[in-house]
């Protein structure tokens, strides 16, 4: 195997399946019911802008001291 027969490959599969990935990926973006899932995670920076995160909230749970 020889770089015209990866060149060959790189020029017709390979952009092939990088599109339908493509393709993939923006089709499970906007699928429905994601709605909330992307709200959510967009909130964060914003979740605690009077104070900052008690350890609980944080999700840092010290059941004991050492």
């Amino acid at each position: 195997m020889d770089y015209h027969i990866f060149r060959e490959f790189a020029d017709s599969w390979f952009l092939i399946f990088m599109f339908v990935f493509f393709l993939g990926v923006v089709a499970w973006v906007f699928r429905p019911g994601s709605r909330k899932t992307y709200e959510d995670t967009s909130e964060i920076p914003f979740r605690h802008e009077d104070k900052p995160a008690n350890a609980s909230e944080a999700g840092e749970s010290r059941s004991s001291k050492d």
